[in-house]
């Protein structure tokens, strides 16, 4: 029997999108993480990438759908009374394994517990349950109050939850602008190329997360954006390209558009030092880490190449890097499932 109650509630959470090193696109998406005892509930499972059922871009029906499973208002999809907690980020299907647990009332209080890695119809809990997750109680009057703040009167999404990030590039290198536009639409995240922005309505700038300089863009201009920004009261992050490489500046807009407070960041610090030799990677908890190298050669190709790839523990890291990766002109990119840290190599 479950005695002792946790806490419950819901935060914005991001997992980032991106350009991989292979080449293959991966999808950005805005969802709410379960917060359990303060802390958020993905943030325990370490190498998992995926991301709830309350996700941005599902539609209202659709999302209004998840709430009122986890309300239990509705019938579970899954037999033994299982819920997904935590599914593919790519797909809707629960082909790719999802996390689900069951969920069910126990007098006033609703519990989760059982909590397991789920490819079939069923479960089995013994061979592939996460056996240190769980079981939780919640309070039944604060769980339902953080799940019913979701649903208005329509069923529209919640207001917490953004419509879906926004990017603004401003500069007059059209090529590539356009290609950097098409990528990010590719990931999910929409993107509109300008060549001024200071005179543009305050509603139309508030609709943006990221600001993207081109390189050729003068301090004055950048100024006179950053003002009419400050004056529409957006919190839009503006960024100077780094380099024309698209991949490296999808990371940036990935770092500018990331809204999670500090505290709940797993990913905290990326140097390159002594011109590359190695890497200083901080870690607030325990995930997967993914280094890859971005380098321009003699000409103006791009070249990229995965250095480090494997689980990480909270604290400091020194990780040794192939010099030979970080030659030239050369940018190092760190990535977790949700977040994106990307440095220029200083010689």
């Amino acid at each position: 029997m479950i005695s002792e109650y946790v806490t419950f509630g819901l935060a914005p959470a991001m997992r980032a999108g991106g350009v991989l090193a292979d080449g293959t696109y991966q999808t950005h998406r805005d969802f709410l993480d379960f917060v359990v005892d303060g802390r958020p509930l993905l943030a325990r499972l370490a190498d998992l990438d995926a991301v709830s059922p309350l996700a941005a871009g599902l539609g209202p029906s659709v999302f209004a759908e998840q709430v009122r499973r986890l309300l239990l208002e509705t019938e579970s999809p899954l037999e033994g009374s299982r819920f997904v907690i935590y599914g593919c980020p790519e797909c809707e299907g629960p082909a790719c394994g999802a996390v689900t647990a069951v969920v069910e009332r126990d007098g006033p209080d609703v519990v989760w517990r059982d909590f397991g890695w789920q490819t079939d119809e069923t479960a089995d809990v013994e061979r592939d349950g996460y056996h240190g997750i769980g079981p939780y109680r919640f309070r039944g009057e604060e769980y339902r109050a953080a799940l019913e703040r979701l649903l208005s009167a329509d069923g529209a999404p919640a207001p917490e939850l953004p419509a879906g990030p926004r990017a603004l590039l401003i500069g007059q290198r059209a090529a590539v602008l356009a290609k950097l536009a098409a990528a990010l639409r590719r990931i999910g995240i929409g993107a509109e190329i300008t060549l001024d922005a200071a005179c543009a309505h305050a509603d139309e700038l508030r609709k943006y997360g990221a600001v993207v300089f081109g390189r050729t863009v003068g301090q004055e201009e950048r100024d006179a954006v950053r003002d009419a920004f400050a004056a529409a009261r957006s919190d839009a992050v503006c960024v100077t390209a780094l380099t024309p490489l698209v991949p490296v500046l999808v990371a940036q807009v990935e770092q500018a558009l990331d809204r999670t407070p500090h505290d709940r960041r797993r990913l905290l610090r990326l140097t390159a030092v002594a011109g590359g030799a190695e890497a200083v990677v901080e870690i607030a908890s325990a995930c997967r880490v993914r280094l890859v190298a971005h380098r321009l050669d003699r000409l103006s190709r791009h070249h990229a190449r995965e250095l480090f790839d494997d689980v990480l523990h909270p604290g400091a890291h020194r990780i040794p890097l192939d010099t030979r990766a970080l030659r030239g002109r050369s940018f190092l990119e760190a990535r977790t499932s949700d977040t994106v840290l990307v440095t220029p190599v200083k010689r």
